[in-house]
């Protein structure tokens, strides 16, 4: 039986209010690497979020993917 991931991401409003609620320093930071990397916040965010929790990971799509393929 094969597996099938759906994809997700967040959600623009999901991104504004979790940026309109961060220090201001950490805003700084991330509008920075959007920059830096060309892509939009929350692409940057996803990236920043995935690689916290799977080192090898620059997205929620394959974000801990080795562990659900063993699954």
């Amino acid at each position: 039986m094969t597996k099938t991931f759906t994809t997700q991401h967040l959600s623009p409003e999901a991104i504004s209010s979790l940026v309109n609620n961060l220090p201001d320093d950490i805003k700084v930071a991330l509008l920075k690497k959007s920059t830096e990397f060309e892509c939009s916040l929350e692409a940057t965010i996803e990236m920043a979020i995935s690689s916290f929790l799977d080192e090898e990971a620059l997205s929620f799509e394959d974000c801990l993917l080795a562990q659900r393929l063993k699954e």
